[in-house]
């Protein structure tokens, strides 16, 4: 199934190759079919896995939760995440605040909310580290993570920990939405979320092997994740990391579409950059870490689909993007240009249904639908270059920003 979109861009573009003896044509198609492909085998599955999400029954006992909230210079937005996590209606929770070493005002302001959380204070070493010393304080069964800059909705909690009914779920992923809808930016990064991101996700929990707990919003069974070896320091992507972790080690992982948070996403070209590339190169990063999972069969899942597909997505999809758009190029200017459009016109119209369904799904605002024209042509572009930017920087050694 991971290798289906391949497959299909493969027999498309030599299926056309026959037609036209176009090389241009040939790469166009089989660029085009591959990437829309990618995301459309996953939708039957995603659609299952809310249908059965939607029949789970509330549980009868609920287990104590710690939220461990890290922070690192917040002070613009640290008060409006803890209010949220107060105001989250859920029996037995402790909040757990964990400064790491912050510069500006950010432990001043979550000093104030001492007599609603734990308020810890450590030395700046990273997400990981702050998660980790939070846990050593954490008394809940399950530990749940939250992000400094994430506002959760009023039922999350309760949603999120509905996921651990089945005894076998070691975590469960929340559902991620971006809150500042301000310019095309941010409205295309909403919309790879509910058409891309939580797409993948859902069908990822049908087989229950969700790739990737957030760290906007996530839980864990902490005793699970204290075996797994906890967040580790070695990668900039610490969520991604452990959840690989708990995965290799037999781990069922789910998602909620229920349970969602909200997230600022970057405003500017700039900021948007900086956070792709964190993001690219820690995900390339961990893909290499446990690469050994990629040839050994005892990871079933993540052996069989959950790192194969990460591998096609990484570093096939990217090269096939920008394929399409070097040969859409070469089209223009080589008097192909008719096709080139109607080709792309096709594309846009299948990712607008493809938009509609996904936001159906969803429950989301089908405004957003509008910006599927954007996510072709323009933000698509920008993503696989930064990709590709990122699996050249691993190569070479280089830092993230």
């Amino acid at each position: 199934m991971v290798f289906l979109p391949l497959a299909l861009g493969i027999v498309v573009g030599l299926e056309g190759y026959s037609i036209w003896e176009s090389p241009t044509r040939l790469f166009i198609l089989w660029g085009l079919t591959m990437t829309f492909w990618n995301t459309m085998i996953f939708i039957p599955a995603a659609i299952y896995a809310k249908i059965q999400e939607d029949k789970i029954p509330d549980p009868l006992h609920y287990p104590s939760v710690s939220i461990l909230v890290p922070a690192y210079n917040e002070e613009k937005v640290i008060a409006r995440t803890i209010d949220g996590l107060v105001a989250t209606d859920y029996p037995q929770k402790e909040i757990i605040v964990i400064d790491d070493g912050s510069k500006d005002k950010t432990l001043q302001i979550a000093n104030q909310y001492k007599n609603y959380a734990k308020i810890l204070h450590k030395e700046n070493g990273g997400k990981a580290s702050a998660l980790n010393y939070g846990m050593t304080f954490a008394k809940g069964e399950i530990v749940i993570i939250v992000d400094a800059d994430t506002i959760i909705g009023r039922d999350a909690i309760r949603q999120l920990v509905k996921g651990f009914v089945d005894k076998d779920t070691v975590a469960v992923a929340g559902n991620i939405k971006v809150r500042n809808r301000v310019n095309w930016l941010t409205k295309c990064q909403s919309l790879e979320y509910i058409s891309g991101i939580q797409i993948n996700r859902r069908a990822f929990d049908f087989i229950g092997s969700v790739t990737i707990v957030p760290g906007a919003l996530g839980a864990f069974r902490k005793s699970v994740l204290e075996d797994a070896g906890t967040y580790g320091k070695g990668t900039i992507v610490e969520d991604f990391d452990a959840t690989v972790k708990v995965l290799k080690a037999g781990g069922v992982i789910k998602s909620s579409n229920t349970s969602t948070a909200y997230t600022e996403a970057p405003q500017t070209l700039h900021d948007f950059q900086k956070q792709r590339r964190r993001w690219y190169h820690g995900n390339i990063q961990v893909v290499l870490r446990h690469s050994d999972a990629l040839t050994n069969k005892r990871f079933v899942f993540l052996n069989k689909i959950a790192l194969p597909y990460m591998v096609l997505s990484m570093f096939v999809l990217p090269v096939a993007g920008l394929v399409v758009v070097a040969n859409a190029i070469i089209g223009i200017f080589t008097g192909d240009a008719i096709f080139v459009i109607v080709s792309f016109a096709l594309f846009i119209l299948l990712s607008h249904l493809q938009s509609a369904l996904a936001i159906r799904i969803d429950g989301d605002d089908p405004k957003l639908i509008a910006y599927s024209t954007f996510m072709v042509i323009g933000f698509k572009q920008i993503t696989d270059f930064l990709l590709l930017k990122a699996a050249i920087d691993v190569l070479f050694k280089r830092k993230a920003v």
